[in-house]
């Protein structure tokens, strides 16, 4: 084995790459996701991805292109397949374990360093809890961590091709979601600050910058050619972060995301030596610039997940940190022990993935719930109840009767499971569902979906509750107790109504 020097040396030796340790945790991390893949419903996202799948363009209003695109595969590759639909997240997260790996590689760290630093990952419960399900919040952090290895390896070279790389990564990155722009605002002023200067200064840093922007120019015009629907979505989200306890859970969050004990006890410590240890002061830059995204998300009300991206590296930073100390302090030197790793995975994962059984679900009514069967079970059961409904009504009235709901996560159930009970097709006013169309005006009758249809019923002579989501097993998903409204009596067209409604909240 060559034996890495002093990690902040450009240019020196690397250790061997931790093939085998690394590459069993990402395949076990893949194949624990692929086992639990079928297990659950569709995650509601996942619902407006396949949605946003029919009605394939460059943009939508609160994303870019490559979550639909990907949902459109799947699901044409194998319809209604929630494994084969959901193997892009299960990829995403194993290759994040490899690339974090990698990074430690870089920063100097030998093989038990590299594999401290994937076992962190391959047991994050954000990580891992969002690699179940396709979502922006799973292929995001992916798309960073590979940022931050060509950026460290670039540290270490000074092969400017790298730089090219980095803007195809980024390019792919803004594509899914365009939080990785402020990432790069951030390290401009870092490297700018701390150094290196010269990294701002390579041709091929802004050929690669270019090639980002160039990707970008299919969705900004979407963005244009709609009124920049993009822009309100922060407002959106930054009220919808505020109702579940805005800035102060930020980082309590951040750090119970990343995992309690090995993964928080990683990120606080990676961020300090990051920041303070000279071991590591040719990537202190990047330290600050982690710093600087908590602060930029924390100070716009984002979601504590948008800053996750970073923790690969935090990691990597620690375990580098820690191989290199000869004297660690006495509460470190148990922490890093395999031990500690399997009682972290203990404690997160069965909160994050889908282990428990439906039957315990409904026998231990009070019990507390994981995230995600609060957010997968119940959809087929929300159609079932509209098609009840749907079916009271009169064969002629029937024929008149639209059906819309008040967030896009039902919309998108009914969208997917609605066909299979006899219902037409389901509109929302709700964030990107508006932009897929409205009801035909010849429907003059709606069955609503949603607490409050306010808004809608000023335009109708009457409205009524005549039902409610039956959700059999009693799961509290987003849909349960819900009522359904009858709306008659349409008053003006769907031309004139549809643009009164339009709502980018969930």
């Amino acid at each position: 084995m060559t034996t890495a020097t002093a990690p902040s040396t450009p240019g020196r030796a690397l250790a061997d790459f931790a093939r085998r340790p690394v590459f069993l945790l990402a395949a076990g991390t893949a194949a624990v996701l692929l086992a639990t893949a079928g297990r659950y419903g569709y995650f509601g996202d996942e619902l407006y991805f396949l949605a946003a799948g029919k009605h394939l363009a460059w943009g939508y209003a609160d994303q870019p292109p490559v979550l639909p695109f990907l949902a459109w595969l799947a699901n044409s590759i194998a319809p209604g397949s929630l494994v084969v639909f959901r193997i892009p997240a299960i990829l995403a997260t194993a290759a994040g374990v490899v690339f974090t790996a990698l990074i430690a590689r870089e920063m100097g760290g030998e093989r038990k360093a590299q594999t401290r630093a994937a076992a962190a990952y391959a047991i994050c419960g954000q990580f891992v809890g969002s690699g179940h399900y396709l979502a922006t919040s799973t292929v995001d952090p992916l798309l960073w961590t590979i940022v931050l290895w060509l950026l460290v390896r670039w540290i270490r070279t000074r092969d400017d091709n790298l730089l090219l790389w980095l803007g195809v990564a980024t390019a792919v990155g803004l594509n899914v979601k365009f939080l990785i722009g402020g990432f790069w605002a951030v390290t401009a002023v870092t490297a700018l600050v701390f150094g290196p200067r010269d990294l701002l200064r390579r041709p091929k840093l802004w050929a690669g910058a270019a090639i980002a922007a160039v990707s970008c120019v299919p969705t900004l015009l979407w963005q244009a050619s709609n009124g920049w629907p993009q822009l309100g979505m922060g407002d959106a989200v930054s009220r919808e972060v505020e109702e579940a306890g805005g800035r102060a859970m930020f980082v309590p969050t951040l750090l119970a995301g990343a995992g309690w004990v090995i993964g928080a006890l990683g990120v606080l410590y990676g961020l300090t030596v990051l920041v303070g240890s000279s071991r590591l002061r040719a990537y202190r830059f990047l330290g600050w610039t982690a710093l600087g995204v908590f602060a930029l998300f924390l100070i716009g009300n984002g979601r504590f997940y948008y800053a996750a991206g970073t923790f690969g590296l935090l990691w990597a930073a620690a375990a580098v940190h820690l191989q290199d100390r000869r004297r660690p302090a006495l509460w470190w030197r148990w922490v890093p022990t395999w031990p500690m790793f399997v009682l972290s995975a203990l404690y997160s994962l069965p909160y994050a993935l889908p282990v428990w059984p439906e039957q315990w679900l409904v026998e231990h009514p009070t019990a507390p719930r994981p995230a995600y069967a609060m957010e997968e079970y119940g959809w087929p059961d929300l159609a079932a109840s509209v098609a009840k409904q749907y079916r009271a009504l009169p064969p002629e009235q029937r024929t008149r009767t639209t059906l819309v709901t008040g967030g896009y996560w039902q919309a998108g159930a009914l969208d997917r499971y609605g066909p299979d009970q006899g219902l037409p097709e389901a509109y929302s006013a709700s964030r990107g569902f508006w932009y897929f169309g409205r009801p035909d005006d010849k429907a003059d009758t709606v069955l609503f979906v949603g607490r409050e249809p306010a808004k809608l019923a000023a335009h109708f002579r009457s409205a009524r509750v005549v039902g409610e989501v039956d959700n059999r097993l009693g799961v509290p998903n987003a849909s349960r107790h819900m009522p359904i409204w009858q709306l008659d009596g349409r008053i003006g067209s769907w031309a004139e109504i549809w643009p009164r409604l339009k709502d980018l909240k969930a």
